[in-house]
């Protein structure tokens, strides 16, 4: 009989990255292929590369080499960021058989399958067929809504990378939908680059969309992935009355001074993002805003600095990315004046994550006491040996007292928030009703 190939694919950077990699495993299951583990063996390498900063080029980088030596007979096939803008460097790699630009990564399975003759192989058993999410560790699935952005942030790479703007087709997205609730999915996530301007290219808008998706399936639980603080549809906090979407935001600010908004031609003034949280958290229960700050921009001052920690601490983030300012080779920023070190990038990006830190305490104590319906997740580094882990509604993590055969990953949890863990990490819960 002859042996099924097996795949390897390693995903970088964004959401959407990961959202296009599910699509690309389904893909390869289709035509017969099993999915390898890092440490196992694989036929094929498919490396969905990031660059919107330079430490995520130089970990796509170093991962691929790290792949070649671990599978020296394996063929690499690269996309993403990094391979669309930095094409004819990555083709030296050793080991590289294919590059496929960021404009073709749709048809990445059809084009791989060309190019290298890939083999089609008859599904073994119905087992073989079950959705590649759950094969590769995990219970959430990325949905991909639309790609590029028509805007451009002076500091963004992505533009470059990903082109304009372009939306999936809706009954796509629904099909896609109904399709992982067929599968067994409790949870999706809805992601692009530029997500709140969904329905630029076709017609209607993201609320249009989130409407459809919560009456056209039977999905759990539905959350939307990194939005922009601006062009948000009318209705839209309305759409949270379905406690289906879950009131969890990831509203991305970069900067808390709009002197440094206005050098990275943002959008959204502090003034704006402050009443756009307002109003949602006025609207929707126990909404958790999280955001990404960048520090170190091209001639942010000490002035501005610290006018962007107050910002923060105002806004009550329930958890803060920051980032040190990478010039990428490309955009407007890496040729703006007085560029930061990078030891006072380093000292503002430590400053800031203690920040969170506090802030992040502040909200997990204002949910001690609660109760909440927590999807269990595969447990990952820190708590106790048989701990259960999920995140709330509003995207929290908690680790759950208990044995790890009270429920399967993947089930849906009626929990106690009664603390928070030792470490700082996250929540503490205990299981409190029947399992769904």
């Amino acid at each position: 009989m002859r042996t099924r190939p097996r795949v390897l694919l390693k995903s970088f950077g964004c959401r959407l990255n990961e959202a296009e990699l599910e699509d690309w495993a389904q893909g390869f299951r289709a035509r017969g292929f099993d999915l390898a583990g890092d440490a196992g063996p694989a036929d094929l390498v498919v490396i969905n590369t990031c660059a919107v900063t330079a430490e995520a080029a130089r970990k796509s980088r170093q991962w691929l080499r790290r792949a070649h030596r671990a599978h020296p007979h394996a063929r690499l096939v690269l996309s993403g960021c990094l391979a669309s803008l930095e094409a004819a460097d990555l083709a030296r790699e050793s080991g590289v058989a294919l590059l496929i630009d960021n404009r073709d990564k749709d048809r990445l399975v059809a084009l791989a399958a060309a190019a290298l003759d890939l083999p089609v192989i008859a599904q073994l058993s119905s087992e073989e067929a079950a959705n590649p999410l759950f094969a590769r560790g995990r219970q959430r699935a990325f949905i991909k809504v639309q790609d590029g952005c028509r805007h451009a942030c002076t500091f963004c790479v992505t533009t470059l990378a990903r082109g304009p703007e372009r939306d999936r087709p809706l009954p796509e997205i629904i099909d896609a939908v109904n399709r992982s609730v067929a599968d067994g999915v409790r949870e999706v996530l809805l992601t692009g680059v530029h997500l709140g301007g969904y329905g630029s290219t076709l017609g209607g808008d993201l609320a249009v969309l989130v409407r459809a998706v919560l009456a056209e399936t039977q999905i759990p639980r539905l959350r939307l992935g990194s939005l922009e603080p601006w062009d948000l549809p009318d209705g839209f906090w309305d759409l949270f009355a379905d406690p289906r979407l879950l009131p969890h935001l990831h509203l991305p600010l970069q900067s808390g001074a709009d002197s440094v908004l206005r050098r990275m031609a943002r959008r959204c003034k502090t003034e704006d993002f402050a009443q756009l949280a307002a109003l949602g958290r006025a609207t929707v229960p126990g909404l958790n805003l999280s955001t990404d700050i960048i520090a170190g921009f091209p001639g942010e001052t000490e002035a501005e600095w610290q006018e962007t920690l107050g910002f923060v601490a105002a806004m009550g983030f329930g958890q803060v990315h920051c980032f040190a300012y990478s010039p990428r080779a490309g955009t407007r920023a890496a040729g703006l004046p007085n560029q930061v070190d990078a030891d006072t990038k380093r000292a503002r990006v430590l400053e800031l994550k203690d920040l969170a830190d506090q802030l992040q305490w502040q909200v997990f104590a204002s949910q001690v006491g609660r109760d909440c319906r927590v999807l269990r997740e595969a447990q990952p580094r820190g708590g106790r040996p048989g701990d259960l882990f999920g995140y709330t509604p509003n995207y929290l993590p908690v680790r759950i007292d208990g044995h790890p055969d009270a429920a399967a990953v993947g089930e849906i949890l009626e929990v106690k928030i009664r603390g928070i863990d030792a470490d700082g990490g996250a929540l503490r819960g205990y299981l409190n009703g029947p399992v769904g």
